[in-house]
């Protein structure tokens, strides 16, 4: 393999989080304290250049296309620190954008879900992510994390303040292009394991999820669980050994 193009210099001091090709583009996420989402056109494999650049909040680790001019960004919200040379992470963020115009990059929507703690395996997993663009569907595990407001009477949360972990399941979104719209969750966990906590450790910790027709299906290790798409109404499930 030969070397036949580079570009250099790109967000220097800061670290790449995802990269997505597409046709003769590649868009670039880096982030320190906002996230550059960079386009660089690669027509010519030897003179790769920017195109275009948006900076907003927070970073996506995963680039996920919606069509031929949409990206979604599933990564985390973030708050710049007080001393402006790093940010603290918050919830998990997806936001939607248009990169039609390269010289008008725009975030069309975002959504934060809970506060710091808040994870998801989409991450370091992108099959853990659900996308149908015909059935205006995303859906992607999480672990979520809220902050109690009794911890703080004086009504000032700091940005490196952690929240406790409530709930585990599956976040079902409808989106379009003009933005996402919360379905609800589905969850596996029972009373116990909401009780003891065993969020990591539990068997019934979401990990994947797809649909049928229109059905959508959640899998933990355990169980199986089958839900209608159109209001989220639990039709079945099948307990796995």
């Amino acid at each position: 393999l030969k070397t036949v193009g580079r570009l250099e210099g790109l967000a220097r001091g800061e670290n790449l989080h995802s990269a997505r090709f597409m046709g003769d583009r590649c868009y670039l996420v880096t982030f320190k304290k906002t996230d550059p989402l960079f386009v660089i056109g690669l027509e010519d494999p030897s003179k790769p250049g920017v195109l275009g650049q948006l900076e907003i909040p927070g970073y996506s680790d995963y680039l996920q296309p919606y069509d031929e001019e949409h990206l979604i960004g599933v990564g985390k919200e973030t708050v710049e620190d007080s001393s402006g040379s790093f940010a603290w992470y918050q919830g998990v963020k997806i936001a939607l954008f248009d990169v039609s115009n390269v010289s008008q990059l725009e975030q069309i929507d975002n959504y934060t879900i809970g506060d710091r703690g808040t994870d998801t395996p989409v991450l370091s997993d992108h099959k853990a992510l659900l996308f149908s663009e015909s059935k205006s569907l995303l859906a992607l595990p999480i672990l979520l994390a809220e902050i109690n407001p009794k911890n703080y009477p004086g009504g000032v949360v700091p940005p490196y303040a952690y929240g406790d972990y409530v709930w585990q399941g599956a976040y079902v979104f409808n989106v379009t292009l003009g933005g996402f719209v919360l379905k609800g969750g589905i969850t596996h966990l029972n009373v116990t394991d909401l009780v003891n906590g065993y969020y990591f450790t539990s068997v019934y910790f979401v990990k994947r999820i797809l649909y049928i027709d229109d059905v959508l299906y959640t899998v933990s290790d355990r169980l199986v669980k089958m839900n209608s798409l159109q209001d989220l109404a639990e039709l079945g499930s099948v307990a796995l050994p």
